[in-house]
């Protein structure tokens, strides 16, 4: 099983996920030169963050059950609020806003900050509803005359 996980400035790579949790996070960090005590996560596509901390109890010894076969996550580093301070979500992939500006809103509300005043954030949480319904109808474009 493989996932594209894109990091850096504009790099992505392929990553097989048939491996234990702690062999892919710490090829994950190593790849996005994040320091070995930093929490990490991957941003999938539709806005579900993908926890790789090991240390929680009921995390899978696997990374392949975690994640979307032939899926495209970002890779996000976790940092923890010191005094009382909100966890922040910061993406490792440069210039997010302009390569995926649905997920830096994600990010953005993840990390209690307010969205952006320019109104492209979308629920990702209903698009995720709808494709596990079934496929979204196309929208009908009306023409001039209509």
């Amino acid at each position: 099983m493989f996932i594209t996980v894109m990091f850096g400035a504009g790099c992505w790579e392929l990553v097989n996920t048939w491996c234990s949790l702690v062999i892919l996070t710490a090829h994950l960090r190593q790849r996005g030169q994040v320091p070995p005590d930093a929490t990490i996560a991957l941003l999938a596509e539709d806005g579900h963050l993908v926890s790789l901390d090991e240390g929680a109890s009921q995390a899978p010894s696997m990374g392949s059950p975690l994640l979307q076969e032939r899926g495209t996550y970002v890779l996000v580093q976790i940092i923890k609020g010191d005094d009382g301070a909100p966890t922040r979500y910061e993406s490792l992939l440069e210039n997010l806003d302009d390569q995926c500006p649905e997920l830096a809103e994600e990010l953005r509300c993840l990390s209690g900050l307010q969205p952006t005043s320019d109104g492209r954030r979308r629920r990702t949480s209903t698009r995720r509803d709808h494709q596990e319904q079934g496929p979204l109808s196309k929208p009908r474009r009306k023409g001039p005359n209509r």
